[in-house]
């Protein structure tokens, strides 16, 4: 093996460990912003369904995506059998475990509509379906050289294809399932529900925040030129506008610096970046980060007030930031790195006109109504033939005793009892 292919290689498995370890990261997000009777299950259930997840993607989900096919899907590669592809010259093992990490990440995006009331088979199923025919449908027509890459769409590391797509489905779940017993009161106004450890919270941003490095840079598929680091620095650069915006709109607006609030400000940005990282220079990277920031944090008000439980926000944090940083990608592409990535046109303040724009518009429209749409019907079938949520008396026990038969802070649970016992 070639030492350049060797240090591509390298690269591709290094960046392959940071975003699978976002698994953790969502884990201990999910985990802390739920509350303490469901906190196990949250975090349990990340790990289940990432193990289904690989086994559908590598049985079909990878061949639809990067197999041979027409510009819809791919249509051979079925247990990484046939002709399908790697890239940039390393082993087609590699590309499977870097192209299953995105994956894996769009599925824990999914996930943030189904908690605290989604019976755990639910996972199951609908997390196999979603590996095998929604996710690589979409991947297909943006990564695996489908319609949307013929066109030119410009989505570095998927803020469409792994971000927006995971939010409609788990906006789609969100309306099935219902909120959560407690959410809203009889005339529609809020009940906060909140989780209960921040600091999980944090924990769980932060690792989303590193592994995020991997996503976005790891992306460049090669060491060659260094580009990578240019990569990792818009991205940054982003994230940090989009922490500082979300803090400065939550003093302004609720007079306090929330953390929440703050986890999620950086969540949107990287969303946003994800699209735009090698394509616009670093002053545009910061307003993109800020402005996704920013209309995330309104929407998620906007939404919870229409009546739509989202626990983890994945509707406005993955769904609205992903729509704004996919946008304006289309605004601020700059000649010098379209040139040098080579997909698409010059953005519409460099003199190119709206053709940028109506591409990534198109892509934006294809995947909700594709996404929304599959994932509307199957989990309506599901709805009528299984159920989508555990019983009342389940739901305010708590899932995991219900679905696992223990509590994930027992000795809390026992205390609390046993104080109350006293108290009667």
């Amino acid at each position: 093996m070639k030492e350049s292919v060797l240090l591509n290689l390298l690269w591709v498995m290094f960046a392959t460990i940071l975003v699978m370890g976002m698994q953790i990261g969502f884990a201990l997000l999910e985990a802390g912003s739920a509350r303490m009777k469901n906190a196990a299950h949250v975090a349990g259930k990340q790990m289940i369904s990432f193990a289904i997840a690989t086994l559908s993607f590598w049985a079909i989900g990878f061949g639809v995506a990067f197999g041979k096919g027409n510009a819809l899907l791919g249509t051979e590669g079925w247990f990484m059998h046939g002709d399908s592809m790697s890239t940039a010259g390393v082993p087609i093992a590699s590309t499977f475990l870097f192209q299953l990490s995105f994956a894996g990440v769009s599925l824990a995006i999914v996930w943030g509509g189904f908690a605290e009331r989604a019976k755990l088979s639910l996972y199951f199923l609908f997390g196999a379906f979603y590996m095998i025919a929604i996710y690589p449908v979409v991947g297909h027509w943006v990564f695996g050289g489908g319609w949307l890459a013929a066109w030119g769409m410009q989505d570095f590391a998927g803020s469409t294809v792994v971000h927006l797509q995971g939010a409609v489905a788990a906006c789609v779940a969100s309306v099935l399932l219902g909120p959560r017993k407690g959410k809203f009161n009889r005339d529609g106004t809020v009940n906060v529900l909140p989780g209960h450890n921040q600091v999980y919270t944090v924990i769980g941003g932060f690792i989303l925040w590193i592994g995020w490095i991997g996503f976005n840079a790891g992306s460049t598929l090669s060491v060659k030129d260094g580009f990578f680091a240019y990569v990792t620095f818009t991205t940054m650069l982003a994230s940090s506008a989009g922490a500082v915006v979300a803090v400065g709109l939550s003093l302004l607006h609720g007079r306090k610096a929330d953390i929440p609030t703050m986890v999620n400000g950086v969540i949107a940005s990287l969303v946003a970046i994800t699209a735009a990282c090698a394509f616009v220079e670093p002053w545009a990277a910061v307003i993109i980060g800020g402005v996704a920031s920013a209309i995330a944090y309104w929407t998620a008000i906007v939404v919870e007030r229409r009546g739509l439980d989202d626990p983890i926000f994945a509707c406005s944090v993955h769904g609205i930031a992903g729509v704004v940083g996919t946008l304006l990608t289309g605004v601020f592409a700059a000649p010098r790195l379209v040139e040098k990535v080579g997909v698409g046109q010059m953005g519409l303040i460099y003199g190119g006109g709206i053709h940028q724009m109506v591409v990534q518009l198109a892509g934006i429209g294809a995947t909700i109504l594709y996404a929304g749409g599959v994932s509307w019907f199957v989990l309506s079938v599901l709805k009528r033939w299984m159920g989508l949520r555990v019983q009342e008396r389940e739901e305010v026990s708590g899932l995991d005793l219900s679905e696992h038969g223990a509590y994930g802070y027992p000795e809390h649970i026992a205390f609390m009892k046993e104080e109350k016992r006293k108290r009667a």
